[in-house]
């Protein structure tokens, strides 16, 4: 195990010296086994300063939050929901651990066990996953289970089930309302028909492979790059979105609709230079589902050929494209350049 400088220092009573005084706590790695399998998590541990042997302790408290990461990388690793995911996913619907469990069809106590110590199966993973992502699913649950819930509270949790189906069925009218001249299958829909849900599982595949390091006006060009490749390959676009020539690059319609998609999330930034920067997070929350093995063949290489590059330095390189160059600003941009479009 490999020890690291404190990180916090605090001052309460100490149990190894019996005094009250500042101390440290650390953080290491370390590994634990679980379900038979090894796991490497963070582990904190305090330091009394004033002992000169056996001057490490974890107090009860820092004991249960050390089992809990270990418990969420066992999580990680299986691609299961962590702790806060659940917790989130709860809140969103403002219900209590009894409550989401009953909506579940679930133990009164699962959720409780699952936010304290215990590791959900697959299968309820999925299924609470199910709920967080799709509002129309939970409400569908909730009236399964109605009579487990008294009739004043059932109603208030069917209210705030049914605003954010509202709040789902709004974004995506607001981008299908852009979408109205491109009913139909054109040279800039890429021979597609806008797929909404397409859209939503390929921003979350490319926000979950960039592991919190992606911002709008990049997301921006991914999009277009593989909807390009594709439709050179294929003769389709993969999502049906439509661009225009703007500053930055190639801009797909309704792209500020688009970052409140639920698959993913999207935070303000201020940056050094006191501009505004849009982070965007893979949802944890959101199953995706629906991409082919060849779009996520395309995905793969226009993520491993921008990854690692500047936002400004993937503008530059899209305003190289004959597509960017031979159209005016505002102009929408043919997918018949596609055929010019190469990733060097």
């Amino acid at each position: 195990m490999e020890k690291e400088k404190a990180i916090i220092i605090i001052e309460e009573n100490c149990p190894i010296c019996d005094k009250t005084h500042k101390k440290e706590i650390k953080k290491r790695k370390s590994i634990v086994t679980i379900k038979g399998e090894q796991v490497e998590y963070d582990e904190y541990y305090y330091i009394c300063n004033n002992a000169d042997n056996e001057n490490e302790y974890v107090s009860e408290k820092l004991m249960d939050e050390n089992l809990q990461r270990a418990r969420d990388s066992y999580r990680v690793k299986h691609k299961l929901l962590t702790t806060n995911e659940i917790v989130s996913i709860r809140k969103k619907y403002n219900l209590t651990q009894l409550e989401f469990s009953r909506l579940l069809g679930l133990g009164d106590i699962t959720i409780t066990r699952y936010e304290s110590r215990m590791i959900q199966e697959q299968t309820y993973d999925s299924m609470i996953r199910l709920v967080g992502k799709d509002s129309l699913f939970a409400l569908e649950a909730l009236k399964r289970n109605k009579e487990k819930f008294k009739k004043d509270r059932y109603e208030q949790i069917e209210k705030i089930i049914k605003n954010n189906i509202n709040e789902d069925y709004y974004i995506r009218q607001e981008i299908l309302s852009k979408y109205v001249p491109y009913s139909e299958k054109s040279k800039y829909n890429g021979n597609k028909i806008l797929d909404i849900q397409k859209l939503e599982s390929i921003i979350g595949y490319i926000a979950q492979s960039l592991n919190n390091n992606l911002f709008k006006v990049k997301l921006m060009k991914f999009l277009w790059y593989a909807d390009f490749i594709n439709y050179k390959l294929y003769n389709h676009s993969m999502t049906g979105l439509v661009y225009a020539h703007n500053t930055y690059g190639a801009l797909p319609i309704a792209y500020n609709e688009i970052l409140k998609l639920p698959s993913i999330c999207v935070e303000e930034k201020i940056d050094e230079n006191e501009n505004v920067q849009y982070k965007i997070s893979y949802n944890k929350a959101y199953n995706i589902k629906g991409i082919t093995s060849q779009e996520i063949q395309i995905l793969n290489k226009v993520i491993n050929k921008f990854k690692s590059m500047k936002t400004k330095d993937v503008v530059e390189y899209m305003h190289q494209e004959k597509a960017y160059i031979q159209t005016q600003m505002e102009e929408l941009i043919s997918y018949e350049y596609a055929k010019e479009v190469t990733l060097k």
